[in-house]
């Protein structure tokens, strides 16, 4: 019977049996304990590769899906990065470690102040939370190197596509919810609008809510989730 993974070196030998290659990422994840970003009485499955209830019908992403989302945002350490969806933090934390900055934003407040505690505890700086609407970006700070989305609908929101730099990359679970293919974009030079360059991996998403995603009632007859099938 294995024992149950306790460490991050436990998860960093999860997320290389599921194919992640990037160093600076399993660095990152080895120096960021999942631990402390679930919520209390989690922590015996934070080194599982799974999900962890947070509350609100929602789930912090599986941690080798959101790996395999950041590796494909191939950050080499100067970027400037918009993450629409923060949850408790955990990845948040990860991509400040691998880019220059990162704006995060959360629609749930008690949810956002949760990530607020967990990152300055852990004495991440590099981060600006803020509560809101992600699907219509951070215009304020825009034009973003890379953008995360942690949520599913059908399309990229024109917001995001419109504060990506020319060049950047953006990743998101295209589908309805529940069911949908994970996309990496690219935004080349001069182009208004995103390249497709590949499925990153197919996964079940809650949807994007606010004004350029679904309305808040449809939002939550998605799927609870945010897991590889």
């Amino acid at each position: 019977m294995n024992a149950l993974p306790r460490t991050p070196e436990d998860l960093v030998r999860a997320l290389r049996a599921a194919g992640i290659r990037d160093e600076r990422l399993l660095d990152a994840v080895r120096a960021t304990p999942r631990a402390d970003f679930v919520p209390a009485g989690q922590g015996a499955a934070a080194y599982r590769d799974a999900p962890v209830p947070i509350g609100q019908g929602q789930v912090t992403t599986q941690p080798s899906l959101s790996a395999m989302m950041i590796e494909s945002l191939e950050l080499s350490g100067g970027e400037h990065v918009l993450e629409v969806g923060t949850g408790l933090g955990f990845q948040t934390a990860l991509l400040a470690r691998l880019a220059a900055d990162v704006v995060s934003v959360e629609m749930r407040p008690d949810i956002a102040a949760q990530a607020r505690a967990h990152l300055a505890d852990r004495g991440v700086r590099n981060v600006e939370l803020r509560i809101g609407d992600g699907s219509g970006g951070v215009p304020d700070r825009a034009p973003y190197d890379a953008v995360l989305v942690s949520a599913a609908f059908p399309e990229v929101p024109a917001p995001l596509v419109a504060q990506l730099r020319p060049g950047g990359r953006l990743v998101q679970p295209i589908g309805p919810g529940g069911h949908e293919q994970v996309v990496c974009f690219v935004r080349r030079t001069r182009a208004p609008e995103l390249e497709r360059l590949r499925v990153v991996t197919a996964a079940c998403f809650v949807r994007l809510g606010g004004r350029y995603g679904y309305p808040q009632d449809e939002e939550r007859d998605g799927e609870d989730g945010a897991n590889s099938p």
